[in-house]
């Protein structure tokens, strides 16, 4: 995203007509199995049962919004926590949608806290900027002592299927990932298609989807790093990525990048699917195996 000003991601006036929503989740290690030990929610905020595809080790959570989409002044707040050694899996039952804001912000604010040699997995399906959505996003993520995290978040700006562009409006994000304390990430954009950030090469490049994917916990070899790459490589020899995608990976220490940039959404899910199954069980020592929810 293009650089922001030095305004505040998420504004403290709040719209009372709005939908004020929360959620809060605390996970834990109970006789062997990962457990949501409590739940909390105020509003249209919900969590389906506590789901093991894969045994107990891990709990998978799916995230309900009722209302099937976000209006201006909308607030939506999640807060996780995961205890020492617990795992958890977090997704969502289908695109997230942000309307038109009606002179109005949106807000999303998550934060995440796993803690010692614990692991939490954010995995959204794909979320959709209307034109005229203004939203400001906010993550911050902190971790223990040994703990993994993967992250993964698919950006729709406008709606290509019906010949939407995204042509005015402002999505603003904010990212923040700490191990102990220390800084390991920051991220901080905005982007605004009356301002030229859409076609801007600091921007979107012309694009209307952009993907990101972060893993934090084990640093891969330089042998590891280069199959990602070839692994992602592939795609385009199968011409499932065109020469219109970009695709990039970065290493920093233990903290992973894979960024696509194009077109398609289906194209950008398919990218991060590639890149969660050949990270999951180098970053995490879990096999990857595909949320049945990702296809219904």
């Amino acid at each position: 995203m293009a650089e922001s000003s030095a305004e505040p991601i998420i504004d403290a006036r709040i719209d009372k007509s709005a939908w004020q929503a929360s959620l809060n989740l605390r996970f834990a290690l109970v006789e062997n199995a990962s457990k949501l030990v409590e739940r909390e929610h105020n509003g249209p905020l919900r969590v389906q049962k506590a789901l093991y595809p894969e045994g107990p080790s891990v709990c998978h959570v799916i995230i309900v919004h009722p209302p099937g989409g976000v209006v201006g002044g909308d607030r939506l707040k999640i807060d996780v926590q995961v205890d020492e050694a617990a795992r958890a899996l977090l997704t969502s039952p289908g695109a997230s949608k942000w309307y038109r804001a009606n002179g109005k912000q949106s807000h999303q604010s998550n934060h995440f806290v796993v803690g010692n040699h614990a692991s939490l997995e954010w995995l959204p399906q794909e979320t959709i900027f209307y034109d005229q959505a203004q939203v400001a996003s906010s993550l911050k993520v902190d971790l223990g002592a040994n703990s993994r995290f993967i992250s993964c978040e698919i950006f729709c700006f406008g709606r290509s299927s019906s010949g939407e562009k995204f042509q005015s409006g402002r999505v603003r994000q904010h990212i923040e990932v700490r191990q102990e304390g220390r800084l390991l990430w920051l991220e901080q954009g905005s982007l605004d298609p009356e301002r030229g950030d859409l076609q801007s090469n600091l921007g979107l490049r012309q694009k209307s989807v952009c993907a990101c994917l972060l893993a934090v916990g084990q640093q891969l070899a330089p042998d590891q790093l280069q199959a990602l790459r070839d692994a992602l490589g592939a795609l385009i020899e199968s011409f499932v990525v065109t020469a219109d995608d970009d695709v990039g990976v970065t290493q920093i220490k233990s903290l992973v990048v894979v960024r696509y940039l194009g077109n398609r959404s289906e194209t950008a899910r398919h990218v991060m699917l590639v890149a969660w199954r050949y990270l999951r069980p180098r970053v995490l020592g879990l096999e990857a195996q595909e949320l049945r929810i990702w296809n219904t």
